[in-house]
């Protein structure tokens, strides 16, 4: 196995531990002991300076494990849905737009939100013709009945 793979198969590991119920309680538990013991140390600077390391340590670990976990499940999100949208109906183009600028994005969702304005109006002019056309209809019949 590579280098990569091991990092991988441990940072995901990791990542779920972290996200189960048991390392909160883990987490809440030291701080409750360390708070604890404050009156032991006579709540020194070397007790405070405890905590204060290893939260530091902890967090900026965590950073790089949950972060390449989170980098490998985009990729493989982003991976199903270019073979949803290649195998669908939708429009090829939009396969590969992760990689587009910040601006070329905004550009991108305007053009979705105006295409889909127009399409909600285009829907609301259909329902009206038809609720136009089933009242003639209904006149039409009464006006049978009636006459």
């Amino acid at each position: 196995m590579t280098l990569s793979r091991h990092f991988s198969a441990f940072a995901g590991k990791v990542a779920k531990w972290a996200g189960h119920p048991l390392a909160f309680a883990l987490g809440a538990a030291s701080v409750v002991a360390w708070a604890a013991s404050g009156p032991y140390f006579h709540f020194s600077d070397t007790w405070e300076l405890v905590i204060n390391t290893g939260t530091t340590i902890v967090t900026f670990l965590m950073v790089f494990l949950i972060q390449n976990s989170q980098n490998r499940d985009g990729a493989a999100i982003q991976a199903k849905l270019d073979e949803l949208i290649r195998s669908s109906a939708a429009q090829n183009r939009y396969i590969g737009i992760e990689s587009l600028t910040e601006e070329e994005l905004d550009e991108l969702k305007q053009r979705c939100e105006t295409r889909a304005r127009a399409e909600r109006l285009n829907d609301a002019r259909e329902a009206a013709d038809e609720a136009e056309a089933r009242a003639h209809e209904k006149a039409a019949r009464a006006a049978e009945r009636m006459g």
